[in-house]
């Protein structure tokens, strides 16, 4: 009898969660549709996400500050948000529901405690809508407007006006475009409508025009025939790689800024929230995303540079083959690389090493590197063995990380996990560019030498890094708590 009242208890429990995460969501909606506000916990999204998933989510921030995050909790701070006046943000309600559990005697309720917190929200300058342009469409170049397309809310940030390609643009064509956007073999389907509109050459997604352009160079185009103007080109296509080659995007009409998807030669390379401050978007017109695998080192590389120092150490990549690898053994430029890729893993280089001393300069000749492809097709691992200058524990190093990951400039770049039993498939469509590893983490006896295990979805988090970048240069970055 006792376990069946135990049971109908749980049941009862279970509904009210539930029925709690449906409100939820729908101010989740209402937030980011009627005033641009949008919310995360702990900065893993919650726009279109369903009741499992955001209570799966608040499962693991709860594990992540160690004390129980509710729905309820983030019910009744998120009905406080939407009761204030508040400018559109990013807002992170698993970092303003424990802040609040701690100070909950200092404020009177809800409400004026989110006030308290968001008041310097109306200091933060009005934006202006972005248009973009991708130059390519790629496996990166895709999922930039997946997520562009899935988070435009208001259309008050960046707004995916064109995609540039090469070849005729008859309606087969159009439709295998719309194809490989709607379906991904990795990243699942794409979470709304891709129509072909031939007449117009267009994709029609999620209803909003998005123009397809054929050319062969960038300074044929002239965008301002479509409407657009002002645009930043997202060069995601590889062909381009110096000043000189990106600069041609600069005298196309209604081009304004380049972000080139991929490490480039004389102009910045940026990882987003490690050095783009020192790159001020009203003097420079030509940017670099980097590569993916410098965005999911450098931070880790910041966190241990400026708590102990690095002496020196080597990096190991471990990264899914990529579309520049062989099907079959075939001759391929490089060496190794023309073995089959999804049947070998193949040693290769990465320039990884050298390219973190772009962003972190006290890096400079401190670091070797290597790379090994292997049979996946994403989800890539970054070993860092590093000697450090003041000597450490396992607690010590987890803690530090931790931190970084909770609070501070690197939160959206950093995810702590948690988990004994992470593998690579686990990672796919995680929107940090460095998921760390801390049940992983090897530290010598002596405290000066660790080893760091960082994984990376090489697509998915890289892509959330390069629109990261692009809402800086474009100048939409809204007033966030982190």
């Amino acid at each position: 009898m006792g376990f069946s009242k135990t049971y109908e208890k749980e049941l009862s429990f279970q509904a009210d969660r539930r029925r709690a995460t449906v409100e939820f969501i729908k101010i989740v909606s209402d937030l980011w549709y009627d005033k641009s506000i949008e919310l995360v916990l702990f900065r893993n999204q919650l726009i279109d996400r369903n009741v499992s998933q955001i209570l799966s989510l608040h499962e693991y921030a709860g594990k992540f500050v160690q004390k129980p995050i509710s729905i309820f909790d983030s019910v009744e701070i998120a009905q406080a948000i939407t009761s204030l006046d508040i400018p559109p943000a990013k807002l992170d309600i698993g970092k303003l529901t424990y802040e609040f559990h701690l100070d909950a005697n200092k404020y009177g309720n809800a409400t004026a405690f989110v006030a308290s917190k968001l008041k310097d929200a109306h200091k933060s300058n009005g934006i202006s809508p972005k248009d973009v342009v991708l130059y390519g469409f790629g496996r990166i170049g895709r999922l930039v407007a997946r997520e562009l397309m899935t988070r435009t809310g208001k259309g008050s940030q960046l707004r995916l006006r064109a995609i540039v390609t090469r070849g005729a643009l008859d309606e087969t064509t159009l439709e295998k475009r719309a194809s490989l956007l709607r379906n991904d073999s990795v990243h699942g389907d794409f979470p709304g409508t891709v129509s072909v509109d031939a007449k117009n050459k267009a994709l029609m997604i999620n209803g909003t025009t998005v123009h397809v352009i054929s050319a062969k160079t960038p300074e044929d185009i002239d965008y301002t025939q479509y409407g657009i103007h002002k645009a930043l080109i997202i060069d995601n296509t590889g062909a381009f790689r110096d000043k000189e080659a990106l600069s041609k995007h600069l005298k196309s009409k209604g081009a304004d800024k380049v972000l080139l998807t991929a490490p480039g030669k004389g102009v910045p390379n940026i990882v987003y929230g490690v050095n783009h401050l020192e790159n001020n978007p009203d003097k420079v017109d030509i940017f670099s995303a980097a590569s993916c695998t410098t965005n999911a080192i450098t931070p880790i590389l910041k966190v241990v540079e400026d708590s102990f120092g690095v002496v020196n150490g080597h990096l190991e990549t471990i990264h899914a083959y990529t579309n520049d690898q062989n099907l079959v053994d075939n001759f391929h430029n490089k060496y190794r690389r023309g073995r089959a890729a999804a049947l070998n893993m193949v040693i290769t280089e990465t320039g990884a090493g050298n390219a973190v001393a772009k962003a972190l300069p006290s890096l400079e000749g401190k670091l070797t590197s290597n790379a090994i492809r292997v049979p996946v097709p994403n989800g890539s691992l970054a070993i860092l063995n590093l000697e450090i200058a003041q000597e450490t524990s396992l607690d010590g190093i987890n803690t530090i990380l931790k931190k970084y990951a909770l609070e501070g400039d690197l939160v959206e770049q950093i995810k702590y996990e948690l988990s004994d039993e992470l593998v690579s498939s686990d990672i796919i469509g995680c929107s940090a560019p460095a998921i760390y590893d801390s049940k992983a983490t090897i530290v010598r006896a002596d405290g000066k030498n660790v080893l760091l295990y960082i994984w990376y979805d090489n697509e998915y988090g890289y892509s959330h890094q390069v629109i990261r970048l692009a809402k800086y240069i474009a100048k939409v970055r809204r007033f966030a708590y982190y």
